[in-house]
């Protein structure tokens, strides 16, 4: 108990400010973690600890942006904007319309969006989003993402991408900001507005984007084609990066015949250094150290007591302890450490993920995702919990906003366990005084007992897919934030928002909302009906973490929603 009280007091401290990564704070906070490790008779990852990356701390449009077709110059930010993930390049060359940029085939899909062009040297047009952007069941989210889709253009020898939306995927044809932090891909890319891809399309006798995109849409077949047309564009972005890292130790596992395969169990230690805008705080307009004691130096603590454990135990498997850092940037630490690890992902047999792990409440209740990516989890946890009896709240979808997100798209059965959320997510609020330490005891014994089952688990762990393996997004159909429920339309009075069914794998579902709830209040802000909902989501934005208030019974309950 005090070991844990130790760790949260010094992660959580004023003297960390934050866990800002790329600061002097972060460089401290390894070495805190590192000398950890090695104290408990880890083995240190490349002698010391630690696996560097870069992130981009923002990103800025340069003065270089152009656009010009037919001798006409568009304008940056009105009829154009640069990806924020765009190299900074000018390219010249044939536009060829790749309609949603696919090329995959499984056991009962496939889809090949170049089978019938020449991307060599070329400008590819492709559409935003996928043939059923309004179902987030669709066989084709995991191929949707805009960066994916550029990658493969670029591997087809394309020498830059243009993205357009169709109406179906966004009516108000808005452009992409450039709000990521995202590292640069190898070619120039743009998003431009649908008048001006239309003008290339229709001018070359060509149907519209609109006509394009519900052609597809409907045929589920691909669209590709030459149109004959030239542009040229200029992409000028000025990203700033940041040196961080993660931190990785490693347990050799006791049977030689086992030894090369590996269980990981990992938790982010960064968190939003003073606030301000764009840092991700909750209150923005208010500048202080947002400690993070849940978020989550209780994660770290946790790796790091049992790691100390576990050495002791000498599982069989080996075991890999990690760290990970700028997760609340975009979960960037656990992607770069599965995009550069040593060994293949086939022999990592399960990772546990540790996110606000610090503060079981009376009821014990525990929220454990991921259940679903192996059929031997839920038989596995059930028995483990009969020593515990914790109230577990069970998920079977393997994505989910956090590090185990990375992990799953690898096909690695994954793990997320949290004690959930509170008001004090992702505000100076969120402090060493209001972790619960005793049932922090609990919680990590409880998840070493985990680990140790996995890693001396005598066959193999076996994947299963449990819905999508990307980030759905947030904004419904037409570009307005949804939660992903069925509110009652019917209801006459002002005491809530009733909600009639929640679509599993959004925000909704993912933080903890129920069929019957009724929402009292979004961030705070009353909700008394249909009317009050709708406004409160119209303020709120794609990427924020929001806390809903919902009335069950004759509880009221405040649920964690990042949308």
């Amino acid at each position: 108990l005090s070991e844990i009280e130790e760790h949260v007091a010094f992660l959580a401290s004023d003297s960390l400010k934050g866990r800002y990564p790329g600061t002097r704070e972060d460089r401290i906070l390894a070495g805190y973690i590192t000398g950890q490790m090695k104290r408990a008779g880890l083995t240190l990852y490349n002698r010391t600890g630690l696996q560097n990356f870069k992130v981009v701390t923002s990103i800025s449009a340069g003065d270089n942006n152009s656009f010009n077709y037919k001798g006409i110059s568009y304008f940056h930010d009105k009829d154009f904007q640069p990806m924020p993930f765009s190299s900074n390049d000018t390219v010249s060359g044939e536009v060829v319309f790749a309609g949603y940029g696919f090329q995959f085939q499984n056991d009962s899909l496939s889809w090949d969006d170049y089978n019938n062009i020449s991307a060599g040297g070329r400008i590819i047009m492709i559409l935003k989003g996928n043939p059923e952007s309004g179902n987030i069941n669709s066989a084709y989210i995991n191929y949707s993402e805009d960066r994916g889709k550029v990658l493969l253009a670029s591997d087809m020898g394309a020498a830059g991408v243009i993205f357009v939306s169709g109406s179906q995927f966004d009516a108000d044809d808005r452009l992409t900001s450039l709000k990521g932090k995202e590292h640069q891909v190898n070619i120039p890319v743009v998003h431009i507005k649908r008048y001006l891809a239309d003008s290339i399309l229709c001018r070359a006798g060509f149907p519209t984007v609109n006509e394009l995109e519900k052609k597809i849409n409907l045929t589920k077949q691909s669209g590709s084609f030459h149109t004959g047309q030239k542009i040229y564009f200029s992409t000028d972005i000025n990203p700033e990066h940041v040196e961080t890292f993660n931190t990785i130790s490693i347990l050799k596992g006791s049977e030689p015949s086992l030894r090369n395969q590996y269980v990981v169990l990992g938790a982010h230690h960064d968190h939003l250094g003073m606030g301000g805008e764009g840092s991700g705080s909750r209150i923005p307009d208010t500048t202080g150290v947002h400690y993070g004691a849940d978020d989550n130096a209780s994660g770290v603590a946790a790796v790091l007591e049992i790691s100390e454990k576990l050495v002791g135990a000498s599982p069989k498997r080996s075991m890999i302890f990690t760290t990970f850092g700028a997760e609340e940037m975009g979960l960037i630490g656990s992607r770069y450490f599965v995009e550069n690890m040593r060994f293949e992902a086939e022999s990592i047999q399960a990772m546990i993920n540790l996110d606000m792990v610090g503060r079981l409440n009376e009821d014990k209740h525990l929220q454990i995702s991921g259940v679903g990516t192996s059929p031997v989890f839920e038989k596995l946890l059930d028995s483990i919990n009969k020593n515990y009896g914790f109230n577990l709240k069970i998920s079977y979808e393997g994505y989910g906003p956090s590090d185990h997100a990375a992990f799953y798209a690898k096909d690695i059965p994954v793990i997320f366990i949290s004690t959930g959320a509170h008001t004090d997510y992702h505000t100076p609020g969120d402090s060493y005084d209001k972790i619960n330490y005793t049932g922090s005891v609990e919680v990590f014994s409880f998840v070493a007992d985990i680990a140790g089952t996995i890693a001396n688990y005598p066959d193999k762990i076996p994947f299963t897919e449990a819905g999508p393996k990307v980030r759905i997004s947030s904004q419904g159909r037409y570009g307005k934030i949804t939660l992903g429920i069925m509110p009652d339309m019917n209801y006459e009075g002002n005491e809530g928002m009733p909600v009639l069914f929640v679509t599993e794998g959004r925000p909704a579902a993912a933080g903890g909302m129920k069929k019957g709830d009724i929402i009292v209040a979004i961030e705070g802000k009353k909700v008394g009906n249909i009317y009050d909902y709708m406004s409160r989501l119209g303020q709120l934005e794609e990427g924020q973490s929001i806390i809903v208030t919902v009335k069950r019974d004759e509880d009221l309950l405040e649920l964690l929603v990042k949308l």
